[in-house]
Protein backbone atom coordinates (compact mmCIF):
# COMPACT_ATOMS: atom_id res chain seq x y z
CA UNK A 1 0.00 0.00 0.00
CA UNK A 2 1.67 3.19 -1.03
CA UNK A 3 1.85 6.26 1.86
CA UNK A 4 -0.93 6.12 4.18
CA UNK A 5 -0.75 9.64 4.50
CA UNK A 6 -0.92 10.02 1.21
CA UNK A 7 -4.24 8.32 1.05
CA UNK A 8 -5.71 10.08 3.88
CA UNK A 9 -5.10 12.74 2.29
CA UNK A 10 -6.35 12.17 -0.87
CA UNK A 11 -9.79 10.32 1.12
CA UNK A 12 -10.11 13.77 2.91
CA UNK A 13 -10.31 15.94 -0.10
CA UNK A 14 -12.94 13.55 -1.64
CA UNK A 15 -14.85 13.84 1.16
CA UNK A 16 -14.34 17.85 1.10
CA UNK A 17 -16.63 17.74 -2.17
CA UNK A 18 -20.23 17.90 -0.21
CA UNK A 19 -19.52 20.27 1.83
CA UNK A 20 -17.86 22.50 -0.37
CA UNK A 21 -20.80 22.43 -2.70
CA UNK A 22 -23.33 23.36 0.60
CA UNK A 23 -20.67 26.03 2.10
CA UNK A 24 -19.94 27.96 -0.67
CA UNK A 25 -23.39 29.33 -1.94
CA UNK A 26 -24.62 29.76 1.73
CA UNK A 27 -23.66 33.09 1.63
CA UNK A 28 -25.19 33.79 -1.89
CA UNK A 29 -28.82 32.94 -0.69
CA UNK A 30 -29.90 36.80 -1.01
CA UNK A 31 -28.22 37.05 -3.99
CA UNK A 32 -29.71 34.47 -5.70
CA UNK A 33 -33.35 34.81 -4.32
CA UNK A 34 -33.25 38.44 -5.60
CA UNK A 35 -32.22 37.47 -8.94
CA UNK A 36 -34.83 34.64 -8.66
CA UNK A 37 -37.41 36.77 -6.99
CA UNK A 38 -38.11 34.83 -4.44
CA UNK A 39 -37.41 34.52 -0.61
CA UNK A 40 -33.74 33.04 0.96
CA UNK A 41 -36.15 30.24 2.48
CA UNK A 42 -37.65 29.31 -1.15
CA UNK A 43 -33.56 29.15 -1.89
CA UNK A 44 -32.37 26.97 0.96
CA UNK A 45 -34.77 24.31 -0.95
CA UNK A 46 -31.76 23.97 -3.16
CA UNK A 47 -29.99 23.12 -0.52
CA UNK A 48 -32.57 20.38 0.66
CA UNK A 49 -32.57 19.06 -3.00
CA UNK A 50 -29.19 19.09 -2.93
CA UNK A 51 -29.03 16.23 0.16
CA UNK A 52 -32.04 13.95 -0.99
CA UNK A 53 -30.40 13.74 -4.40
CA UNK A 54 -27.30 13.07 -1.99
CA UNK A 55 -28.98 10.24 -0.40
CA UNK A 56 -30.29 8.86 -3.39
CA UNK A 57 -27.09 8.32 -4.81
CA UNK A 58 -25.19 6.44 -1.91
CA UNK A 59 -27.48 3.94 -2.84
CA UNK A 60 -26.73 4.03 -6.60
CA UNK A 61 -22.74 4.02 -6.07
CA UNK A 62 -22.90 1.53 -3.06
CA UNK A 63 -23.39 -1.47 -5.67
CA UNK A 64 -21.15 0.28 -8.66
CA UNK A 65 -18.34 0.68 -5.93
CA UNK A 66 -18.21 -2.91 -4.97
CA UNK A 67 -18.94 -4.23 -8.30
CA UNK A 68 -16.29 -2.50 -10.76
CA UNK A 69 -14.06 -1.15 -8.10
CA UNK A 70 -13.64 2.32 -6.79
CA UNK A 71 -11.90 4.24 -8.98
CA UNK A 72 -13.97 4.05 -12.17
CA UNK A 73 -18.12 4.86 -10.57
CA UNK A 74 -16.02 7.64 -8.38
CA UNK A 75 -14.30 8.86 -11.93
CA UNK A 76 -17.98 9.24 -13.47
CA UNK A 77 -19.73 10.74 -10.69
CA UNK A 78 -17.26 13.71 -10.42
CA UNK A 79 -17.84 14.29 -13.90
CA UNK A 80 -21.35 14.59 -13.57
CA UNK A 81 -20.57 16.80 -10.42
CA UNK A 82 -18.35 19.06 -13.05
CA UNK A 83 -20.80 19.50 -15.80
CA UNK A 84 -23.42 20.14 -13.73
CA UNK A 85 -21.94 22.95 -11.39
CA UNK A 86 -21.53 24.38 -15.04
CA UNK A 87 -25.21 24.23 -15.78
CA UNK A 88 -25.46 25.88 -12.23
CA UNK A 89 -24.00 28.82 -13.31
CA UNK A 90 -26.85 29.73 -16.23
CA UNK A 91 -30.05 28.78 -13.93
CA UNK A 92 -32.28 31.58 -13.81
CA UNK A 93 -35.07 30.39 -11.88
CA UNK A 94 -35.17 28.70 -8.20
CA UNK A 95 -37.15 25.62 -9.82
CA UNK A 96 -34.34 24.58 -11.72
CA UNK A 97 -32.02 25.64 -9.77
CA UNK A 98 -33.76 22.89 -7.47
CA UNK A 99 -33.16 20.39 -10.41
CA UNK A 100 -29.83 21.12 -10.87
CA UNK A 101 -28.62 21.05 -7.46
CA UNK A 102 -30.00 17.60 -7.34
CA UNK A 103 -28.23 16.02 -10.07
CA UNK A 104 -25.25 17.76 -8.97
CA UNK A 105 -25.69 16.05 -5.43
CA UNK A 106 -26.19 12.66 -7.62
CA UNK A 107 -22.62 13.08 -9.41
CA UNK A 108 -20.92 14.52 -5.97
CA UNK A 109 -22.06 11.61 -3.90
CA UNK A 110 -19.74 9.26 -5.43
CA UNK A 111 -16.91 11.10 -3.33
CA UNK A 112 -18.53 10.74 0.21
CA UNK A 113 -19.34 7.25 -0.82
CA UNK A 114 -16.40 6.06 -1.88
CA UNK A 115 -14.04 7.78 0.53
CA UNK A 116 -15.84 5.50 3.50
CA UNK A 117 -15.63 3.11 1.58
CA UNK A 118 -11.66 2.93 1.14
CA UNK A 119 -11.05 3.70 4.72
CA UNK A 120 -12.31 0.18 5.36
CA UNK A 121 -10.10 -1.00 2.05
CA UNK A 122 -6.81 0.85 3.27
CA UNK A 123 -7.03 0.53 7.28
CA UNK A 124 -8.08 -1.89 9.81
CA UNK A 125 -11.64 -2.07 11.39
CA UNK A 126 -10.24 -0.93 14.86
CA UNK A 127 -8.54 2.03 13.39
CA UNK A 128 -11.56 3.31 11.62
CA UNK A 129 -12.70 5.82 14.18
CA UNK A 130 -9.71 7.40 14.10
CA UNK A 131 -8.96 7.83 10.27
CA UNK A 132 -12.53 9.21 10.00
CA UNK A 133 -11.38 11.63 12.51
CA UNK A 134 -8.32 12.57 10.60
CA UNK A 135 -10.67 12.84 7.46
CA UNK A 136 -13.08 15.24 9.47
CA UNK A 137 -9.71 17.15 10.33
CA UNK A 138 -9.69 18.02 6.55
CA UNK A 139 -13.00 18.13 5.98
CA UNK A 140 -13.16 20.49 8.20
CA UNK A 141 -10.84 23.35 6.14
CA UNK A 142 -14.70 23.47 3.73
CA UNK A 143 -16.72 25.29 6.58
CA UNK A 144 -14.13 27.51 7.98
CA UNK A 145 -13.04 28.83 3.96
CA UNK A 146 -16.42 27.83 1.78
CA UNK A 147 -18.94 30.44 3.23
CA UNK A 148 -15.54 32.90 3.32
CA UNK A 149 -14.58 32.31 -0.24
CA UNK A 150 -17.76 31.80 -1.56
CA UNK A 151 -18.65 35.59 -0.42
CA UNK A 152 -15.36 36.84 -1.62
CA UNK A 153 -16.56 35.27 -5.18
CA UNK A 154 -19.53 36.38 -4.95
CA UNK A 155 -19.05 39.72 -4.16
CA UNK A 156 -16.36 39.97 -6.79
CA UNK A 157 -17.61 38.33 -9.71
CA UNK A 158 -21.32 37.00 -8.84
CA UNK A 159 -22.83 34.45 -7.63
CA UNK A 160 -22.69 32.30 -10.84
CA UNK A 161 -18.79 31.68 -9.97
CA UNK A 162 -18.99 29.88 -6.90
CA UNK A 163 -20.55 27.31 -9.55
CA UNK A 164 -17.81 27.54 -11.85
CA UNK A 165 -14.81 27.36 -8.82
CA UNK A 166 -16.64 24.44 -7.63
CA UNK A 167 -16.46 22.93 -11.01
CA UNK A 168 -12.42 23.76 -11.36
CA UNK A 169 -11.62 22.04 -7.97
CA UNK A 170 -13.45 19.16 -8.65
CA UNK A 171 -11.19 19.00 -12.30
CA UNK A 172 -8.29 19.14 -10.08
CA UNK A 173 -9.33 16.18 -7.84
CA UNK A 174 -10.36 14.00 -10.75
CA UNK A 175 -6.95 14.02 -12.08
CA UNK A 176 -5.69 13.09 -8.62
CA UNK A 177 -7.98 10.67 -8.33
CA UNK A 178 -7.52 9.06 -11.95
CA UNK A 179 -3.52 9.05 -11.67
CA UNK A 180 -2.17 8.55 -8.16
CA UNK A 181 -4.73 7.46 -5.91
CA UNK A 182 -4.45 3.29 -5.78
CA UNK A 183 -7.67 0.95 -6.21
CA UNK A 184 -8.43 -0.46 -2.85
CA UNK A 185 -11.01 -2.43 -3.95
CA UNK A 186 -10.59 -4.63 -7.11
CA UNK A 187 -13.47 -5.20 -9.44
CA UNK A 188 -15.99 -8.54 -7.70
CA UNK A 189 -18.23 -9.74 -10.60
CA UNK A 190 -20.47 -11.37 -8.42
CA UNK A 191 -21.77 -8.74 -7.00
CA UNK A 192 -25.33 -8.14 -8.59
CA UNK A 193 -26.46 -4.96 -10.13
CA UNK A 194 -30.12 -6.47 -10.87
CA UNK A 195 -32.80 -4.64 -8.43
CA UNK A 196 -33.48 -7.96 -6.75
CA UNK A 197 -30.06 -9.17 -5.65
CA UNK A 198 -29.49 -5.48 -4.58
CA UNK A 199 -32.45 -4.58 -2.34
CA UNK A 200 -31.83 -8.18 -0.71
CA UNK A 201 -27.92 -6.81 -0.11
CA UNK A 202 -29.25 -3.78 1.27
CA UNK A 203 -31.98 -6.15 3.60
CA UNK A 204 -29.22 -7.75 4.98
CA UNK A 205 -26.99 -5.15 5.63
CA UNK A 206 -30.16 -3.25 7.21
CA UNK A 207 -31.31 -6.12 9.37
CA UNK A 208 -27.72 -6.38 10.99
CA UNK A 209 -28.57 -5.41 14.58
CA UNK A 210 -25.45 -3.45 15.16
CA UNK A 211 -25.39 -1.58 11.96
CA UNK A 212 -28.94 -0.26 12.22
CA UNK A 213 -28.74 0.85 15.90
CA UNK A 214 -25.83 3.08 14.58
CA UNK A 215 -26.54 3.98 11.30
CA UNK A 216 -29.88 5.29 12.56
CA UNK A 217 -28.87 6.82 15.63
CA UNK A 218 -26.00 8.35 13.82
CA UNK A 219 -28.26 9.53 10.78
CA UNK A 220 -30.51 11.30 13.23
CA UNK A 221 -27.73 13.09 15.37
CA UNK A 222 -25.95 14.00 12.34
CA UNK A 223 -29.04 15.37 10.91
CA UNK A 224 -28.65 18.31 13.15
CA UNK A 225 -25.68 19.28 11.65
CA UNK A 226 -26.93 20.07 8.41
CA UNK A 227 -30.11 21.36 9.99
CA UNK A 228 -27.57 24.34 11.09
CA UNK A 229 -26.61 24.54 8.03
CA UNK A 230 -29.51 25.05 6.26
CA UNK A 231 -30.80 27.75 8.76
CA UNK A 232 -27.17 29.52 9.71
CA UNK A 233 -27.75 32.19 6.77
CA UNK A 234 -31.52 32.52 8.31
CA UNK A 235 -30.34 32.55 11.91
CA UNK A 236 -27.28 34.92 11.54
CA UNK A 237 -28.57 37.19 8.47
CA UNK A 238 -32.37 36.75 9.25
CA UNK A 239 -32.56 37.34 12.58
CA UNK A 240 -29.10 38.70 13.20
CA UNK A 241 -28.79 41.05 10.51
CA UNK A 242 -25.23 40.02 10.19
CA UNK A 243 -23.21 41.17 7.01
CA UNK A 244 -22.31 38.09 4.50
CA UNK A 245 -18.72 38.70 5.71
CA UNK A 246 -19.47 38.95 9.58
CA UNK A 247 -21.40 35.32 8.81
CA UNK A 248 -18.88 34.11 7.08
CA UNK A 249 -16.18 34.48 9.75
CA UNK A 250 -18.93 33.03 12.23
CA UNK A 251 -19.62 29.86 10.03
CA UNK A 252 -15.77 29.30 10.33
CA UNK A 253 -15.28 29.94 13.65
CA UNK A 254 -18.30 27.42 14.68
CA UNK A 255 -17.14 24.94 12.73
CA UNK A 256 -13.79 24.68 14.90
CA UNK A 257 -15.96 23.40 17.55
CA UNK A 258 -17.21 20.01 15.02
CA UNK A 259 -13.64 19.86 13.97
CA UNK A 260 -11.58 19.94 17.14
CA UNK A 261 -13.96 17.85 18.94
CA UNK A 262 -13.22 15.01 15.90
CA UNK A 263 -9.55 15.35 17.04
CA UNK A 264 -10.38 15.41 20.72
CA UNK A 265 -12.03 12.51 19.73
CA UNK A 266 -8.86 10.16 18.54
CA UNK A 267 -7.47 11.19 22.31
CA UNK A 268 -10.50 9.82 23.84
CA UNK A 269 -10.68 6.66 21.93
CA UNK A 270 -7.72 5.54 24.21
CA UNK A 271 -9.52 5.37 27.07
CA UNK A 272 -13.30 5.03 25.85
CA UNK A 273 -14.87 3.09 23.41
CA UNK A 274 -16.56 4.53 20.40
CA UNK A 275 -20.29 3.59 21.95
CA UNK A 276 -19.57 5.16 25.12
CA UNK A 277 -18.29 8.22 23.53
CA UNK A 278 -21.14 8.27 21.64
CA UNK A 279 -23.82 7.96 24.63
CA UNK A 280 -22.19 10.47 26.14
CA UNK A 281 -22.39 13.08 23.53
CA UNK A 282 -26.14 12.33 22.48
CA UNK A 283 -26.67 13.06 26.29
CA UNK A 284 -24.86 16.51 25.59
CA UNK A 285 -26.74 17.21 22.74
CA UNK A 286 -30.46 16.50 24.06
CA UNK A 287 -29.51 18.33 27.23
CA UNK A 288 -28.17 21.52 25.61
CA UNK A 289 -30.80 21.60 22.47
CA UNK A 290 -33.27 21.43 24.97
CA UNK A 291 -31.88 23.99 26.91
CA UNK A 292 -31.32 26.34 24.08
CA UNK A 293 -34.77 25.71 22.64
CA UNK A 294 -36.44 26.79 26.17
CA UNK A 295 -33.79 30.07 26.32
CA UNK A 296 -35.00 31.58 22.82
CA UNK A 297 -38.47 30.98 23.50
CA UNK A 298 -38.42 33.32 26.76
CA UNK A 299 -35.70 35.72 25.01
CA UNK A 300 -32.88 34.79 27.09
CA UNK A 301 -30.08 34.80 24.77
CA UNK A 302 -28.38 37.00 22.61
CA UNK A 303 -25.80 36.44 19.95
CA UNK A 304 -22.91 35.94 22.43
CA UNK A 305 -25.07 33.37 24.50
CA UNK A 306 -26.23 31.73 20.82
CA UNK A 307 -23.07 31.50 19.86
CA UNK A 308 -22.10 29.66 22.46
CA UNK A 309 -24.44 27.13 22.25
CA UNK A 310 -23.74 26.46 19.00
CA UNK A 311 -20.83 26.19 19.52
CA UNK A 312 -21.13 23.23 22.27
CA UNK A 313 -23.72 21.54 20.15
CA UNK A 314 -21.54 21.13 16.95
CA UNK A 315 -19.17 19.93 19.00
CA UNK A 316 -21.13 17.33 20.71
CA UNK A 317 -21.69 16.27 16.59
CA UNK A 318 -18.09 16.02 16.01
CA UNK A 319 -18.10 13.76 18.50
CA UNK A 320 -21.17 10.97 17.67
CA UNK A 321 -20.53 10.93 13.39
CA UNK A 322 -17.05 9.37 13.62
CA UNK A 323 -18.10 6.69 16.34
CA UNK A 324 -21.36 6.14 15.19
CA UNK A 325 -19.76 5.62 11.30
CA UNK A 326 -17.39 3.39 12.51
CA UNK A 327 -19.08 1.25 14.54
CA UNK A 328 -22.07 0.54 11.73
CA UNK A 329 -19.60 -0.19 9.43
CA UNK A 330 -16.87 -2.60 11.49
CA UNK A 331 -19.50 -5.87 10.97
CA UNK A 332 -18.81 -5.48 7.12
CA UNK A 333 -16.18 -6.61 4.83
CA UNK A 334 -17.00 -8.37 1.32
CA UNK A 335 -20.14 -5.50 1.04
CA UNK A 336 -18.78 -2.61 2.66
CA UNK A 337 -19.27 -0.51 -0.09
CA UNK A 338 -22.85 -1.19 0.18
CA UNK A 339 -22.59 -0.45 3.90
CA UNK A 340 -21.34 2.38 3.54
CA UNK A 341 -24.00 3.66 0.57
CA UNK A 342 -26.37 2.51 3.28
CA UNK A 343 -25.44 4.58 5.95
CA UNK A 344 -24.99 7.21 3.83
CA UNK A 345 -28.63 6.94 2.32
CA UNK A 346 -29.44 7.10 5.99
CA UNK A 347 -27.59 9.92 7.31
CA UNK A 348 -28.48 12.35 4.34
CA UNK A 349 -32.30 11.00 4.00
CA UNK A 350 -32.74 11.97 7.73
CA UNK A 351 -30.92 15.54 7.20
CA UNK A 352 -32.99 16.12 3.87
CA UNK A 353 -36.15 15.70 5.50
CA UNK A 354 -35.37 17.52 8.53
CA UNK A 355 -33.45 20.43 7.03
CA UNK A 356 -36.27 20.13 4.33
CA UNK A 357 -38.72 21.91 7.12
CA UNK A 358 -36.42 24.63 7.78
CA UNK A 359 -36.83 25.95 3.76
CA UNK A 360 -41.00 24.90 4.50
CA UNK A 361 -41.30 26.95 7.41
CA UNK A 362 -40.61 30.27 5.37
CA UNK A 363 -39.26 31.84 8.88
CA UNK A 364 -36.57 34.34 9.27
CA UNK A 365 -36.33 33.09 13.41
CA UNK A 366 -33.85 30.80 14.91
CA UNK A 367 -36.92 28.66 16.55
CA UNK A 368 -38.02 26.53 13.74
CA UNK A 369 -34.36 25.53 13.40
CA UNK A 370 -33.66 24.74 16.91
CA UNK A 371 -37.09 22.86 17.34
CA UNK A 372 -36.31 20.60 14.39
CA UNK A 373 -32.81 20.16 16.47
CA UNK A 374 -34.19 19.18 19.38
CA UNK A 375 -36.32 16.51 17.57
CA UNK A 376 -33.57 14.67 15.85
CA UNK A 377 -31.04 14.53 19.18
CA UNK A 378 -33.81 13.23 20.95
CA UNK A 379 -34.91 10.79 18.08
CA UNK A 380 -31.48 9.83 18.62
CA UNK A 381 -31.25 8.77 22.01
CA UNK A 382 -34.23 6.90 22.32
CA UNK A 383 -32.81 5.10 19.01
CA UNK A 384 -29.92 4.05 20.92
CA UNK A 385 -31.43 3.07 24.05
CA UNK A 386 -33.52 1.14 22.38
CA UNK A 387 -31.19 -0.64 20.16
CA UNK A 388 -28.18 -1.30 22.75
CA UNK A 389 -31.17 -3.71 24.15
CA UNK A 390 -31.28 -5.82 21.26
CA UNK A 391 -27.34 -6.86 20.81
CA UNK A 392 -26.78 -9.69 22.36
CA UNK A 393 -24.21 -11.65 20.16
CA UNK A 394 -22.49 -8.40 19.37
CA UNK A 395 -22.61 -6.45 22.97
CA UNK A 396 -18.65 -6.97 22.54
CA UNK A 397 -18.40 -3.81 20.67
CA UNK A 398 -19.60 -1.98 23.55
CA UNK A 399 -17.08 -2.74 25.59
CA UNK A 400 -14.34 -3.30 23.40
CA UNK A 401 -13.00 -1.19 19.93
CA UNK A 402 -12.05 -3.70 17.72
CA UNK A 403 -15.61 -4.70 16.48
CA UNK A 404 -16.22 -8.69 15.55
CA UNK A 405 -16.32 -9.20 11.70
CA UNK A 406 -19.44 -11.27 10.90
CA UNK A 407 -19.86 -10.87 7.44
Amino acid sequence: MQNRTFIILILGALSTVTPLAIDMYLPSFTDIAHAMHTTEAKISLSLSSYFIGMALGQLIYGPLLDRFGRKKPLCIGLLIFVAVSIACMFTQTKESLIVLRFFQALGGCAAAVASMAMVRDFFPVKESAKIISLLILILGVSPMLGPTVGSLIAAHLGWQWVFATLAALVVVLLAVVFFWLPEGHQPDRSISLKPGPIAADFLYILKNTQFHTFALAGAFSFAGVLVYVAGSQIIFMGSFHLTKQEYGMIFAGLSVGFIGSNQINILLLRKFTSAQIFYGAILLECITSVFFLTGTYFHWFGLPATLVLLFILLSSLGLTYPNAAALALAPFDKNVGSASALLGFLQIGAAALTSSCVGLFDSSSIMPVLVIFTATAWIALLIFNWGKRNLPAQAQVLASETATMVH
